[in-house]
């Protein structure tokens, strides 16, 4: 009867008339239906309509489905036409992933998606983000419930690390010193314990990328001066500061990753007042103060200087005189940051919280100890708290209503990313677990599964956009109006307050986090603008605002920003930071910067940064910022420029040619 039928890609294919009966048959099997011949006499009267409707006229592989969703009902078959228009509608969001998966593999072999500033641009990155394009597309369309990878396609909330969704964990605070008093085995002999402090960095290192290689997220010394300070007993300063200069290097140039990052790495330091403690810390400041070997920026580690009353914050306080070293390299290098032990949070567990330079914060812990070492974030989810408060429609009443709903579905998510990596197995990450980096992981063997371990992480709900949101809502941030930060504090109370029931109904960690944004900032706006069109303030800029930071353009003083931001930090147990910005590095006003932070501590800042760019001239080392056309210390015009961005927190790293 007919000769050809239109494929969905434009291209003709004969008609084959059998293909219709099977797809009925098979529609009509799932609810239990087993008549082939009714299915052949269903396929006569979809003939019969394709003629009566195309009268020989070319037709589509749609316009058959349609007319059989048609002819189902028509005849009475309901269920069986239920089952076929679900089969359908499969079929269709897996044709659609297919493609979507074929365009992002397009986009990225023109050039390797940048939105973490250390990945490079090399053919395994290359690979490696293709690989991370095909497994997005196969957990939001074959293992994550269709209501909640909905909620992610749409914008309302994102999954960060989806491509890792159920291959491993986030990130952890490894326990250095065990490691390398005890030796470990990373997969190719056993590693005997150091005797130098070089021996023992170069560990460090290897223990980073091991780590790193069972991982998707950063990696973290809690407590690198006291964990390094017994191999630098007998060393000299000079031994002590190459060892340290040497481990800088490693971190910044040892990829791991199928070649295409090097770990994301962070060091917390700054509270051990031993001699070798302090030789620890002083020589790691001074290596990272002098940069790369021709002066350049390291990016990493992420160096987190822990402040606390009575070891190091006051003259007379035994490391005092670190803390002044570690406000002069930051006003050079950005790095240090600053954590602080005695901001209300902190305070009651004494010297024993660590950040990492994403900002995570994991300490309390409803099913173990609660420590820092051993124990690391499992998985975050970010709300899309802008699009709430545009479609809320300044009613407040049904803003809360949506966060409340919104905290529900991120919390069901995160349980349900909980349980896929629960049933992981310790020899899936061998390193990690098998070496027993996890707390509690010491106990299990190689084919049992790592719940035991990962109970004692966090699962946390994050948000981004405070600011847009209170425009949408009152239409000032909370930098502009007193009434606006009063409701901002009040939101994210709520939504503390809705994680910690979280944490009751699941007996879980869960914990509020204030996200840093990167490549998901431009996300959400980029979807809400499309949506809801530009709304002043809020989908006018091409990012939402990292977290509760007020809006960086926005003038206001460095002291009133502290003021205002601090008083998130409490709420937001699972991690945050505030930046203040300059405009060029603060190394000739070191006590103001000194100044800034002692702010901060008043204004109970858990974790906080100074930011700034820096222009680097790789043919002289000229570093500053430049504002010429050529540098002022050789007139070429090929530099380098290096800032941490307030918006999302990312450092950014590129080289530019000035014409």
């Amino acid at each position: 009867m007919f000769m050809k039928i239109k494929k969905r890609d434009g291209r003709e294919a004969p008609f084959d008339e059998a293909k219709i009966t099977e797809a009925i048959f098979k529609a009509a099997r799932a609810v239990g239906g087993a008549d082939k011949q009714m299915a052949m006499e269903l396929t006569i009267e979809v003939l019969r309509q394709l003629k009566q409707r195309y009268n020989g006229n070319m037709f589509s592989v749609e316009d058959v489905q349609d007319t059989v969703e048609t002819v189902l009902i028509e005849r009475g078959h309901a269920k069986t036409a239920k089952a076929y228009i679900l089969y359908r509608d499969q079929r269709t969001r897996m044709r659609e992933a297919k493609s979507g998966l074929m365009d992002a593999v397009a986009e990225i072999l023109v050039e390797t998606n940048r939105e973490n500033a250390n990945v490079s641009n090399s053919p395994s990155a290359k690979m490696l983000q293709i690989a991370s394009a095909a497994s997005k597309a196969y957990y939001l369309n074959r293992l994550i419930p269709e209501h909640i990878a909905m909620a992610h396609k749409r914008g309302d909330l994102h999954i960060h690390d989806l491509d890792f969704y159920g291959k491993t964990l986030t990130c952890v605070q490894i326990p250095l010193g065990r490691l390398l008093q005890e030796g470990f085995n990373n997969g190719h002999g056993y590693i005997r314990p150091p005797k130098r402090p070089a021996s023992a960095t170069a560990l460090a290192a290897i223990i980073l990328q091991s780590s790193q290689n069972d991982m998707h997220g950063g990696q973290s010394f809690a407590f690198f001066d006291r964990d390094m300070a017994p191999f630098v007993k007998n060393a000299s300063e000079d031994e002590t500061y190459q060892a340290m200069e040497a481990l800088i290097y490693n971190l910044n140039s040892m990829h791991s990753r199928a070649g295409a990052q090097v770990p994301f790495s962070s060091l917390n330091l700054g509270n051990d007042i031993s001699p070798e403690g302090r030789m620890v810390t002083k020589h790691l400041l001074l290596a990272y103060e002098k940069g790369l070997g021709r002066g350049e920026n390291p990016i990493f580690p992420n160096i987190i200087f822990r402040l606390k009353d009575g070891i190091n914050l006051n003259p007379g306080d035994p490391n005092y005189d670190l803390f002044m070293l570690a406000i002069r390299v930051a006003s050079q290098r950005l790095n240090p940051t600053f954590s602080f032990m005695d901001s209300s949070f902190n305070k009651a567990y004494g010297d024993q919280v660590s950040y990492m330079g994403c900002r995570t914060r994991v300490i309390a812990n409803r099913r173990g100890e609660a420590v820092t070492d051993g124990r690391g974030n499992l998985s975050f989810t970010t709300m899309n708290l802008p699009r709430l408060a545009i479609k809320a429609e300044r009613n407040l009443m049904r803003f809360y209503q949506s966060v409340s709903e919104m905290i529900d579905l991120a919390c069901e998510q995160l349980y349900h990313r909980y349980q896929v990596q629960a049933r992981l197995l310790v020899k899936d990450m061998p390193f990690l677990m098998g070496q027993h980096l996890y707390l509690n992981s010491e106990h299990l063997e190689p084919n049992q599964t790592i719940e035991e371990a990962i109970k004692n992480g966090t699962l946390s709900v994050g948000f981004i956009g405070l600011a847009e949101t209170l425009v949408a809502l009152t239409g000032a941030h909370h930098g502009e109006s007193d009434e606006s930060q009063a409701l901002g504090e009040e939101i994210v109370a709520f939504m503390r307050n809705k994680v910690d029931k979280a944490a009751e109904k699941y007996d879980l960690n869960y914990t509020l986090l204030a996200t840093p944004a990167e490549g998901l900032s431009g996300r959400f706006v980029k979807i809400d603008r499309k949506e809801y069109g530009i709304i002043p303030g809020v989908t006018d800029k091409d990012y939402y605002t990292n977290s509760f930071h007020i809006p960086v353009h926005y003038p206001i003083s460095i002291f009133e920003k502290i003021r205002r931001e601090g008083i998130y930090h409490k709420y937001t147990n699972a991690g945050h930071i505030s930046y203040v910005e300059f405009a060029s590095p603060p190394v000739n006003n070191l006590s103001a910067v000194e100044d800034i932070i002692r702010h901060m501590k008043n204004c109970d800042v858990g974790y906080a940064g100074i930011n700034f760019p820096i222009d680097f001239c790789e043919k002289c080392g000229y570093m500053g910022v430049i504002d010429s056309e050529s540098c002022p210390g050789c007139g070429t015009s090929f530099q380098r420029e290096f800032q941490r961005t307030s918006e999302s927190g990312e450092t950014a790293c590129r080289q530019v040619l000035r014409d």
